[in-house]
């Protein structure tokens, strides 16, 4: 499936920078608790990545204090 800047998507749609907002940390600090780099994350919240390991979904929702679910819905 393609975005309209013709960008290939997988349809799950990541909600990190709601999180990061409502939680008042940035980018930069959730990159370095969980373990990536901030381009990694970048691609994450952009909704360019094409898989994620568990182990950063864990560490994003320990991060975040959420669930898989709030970081990522299908449309």
């Amino acid at each position: 499936m393609a975005s309209s800047d013709g960008v290939e998507t997988t349809g799950v749609v990541c909600h990190i920078d709601r999180l990061v907002a409502e939680r008042g940390i940035t980018l930069a600090a959730l990159a370095e608790q969980v373990g990536v780099t901030p381009v990694n994350l970048s691609v994450l919240k952009n909704n360019r990545a094409k898989a994620v390991r568990f182990s950063t979904l864990a560490a994003l929702c320990e991060a975040l204090d959420c669930q898989p679910g709030d970081l990522f819905t299908v449309e």
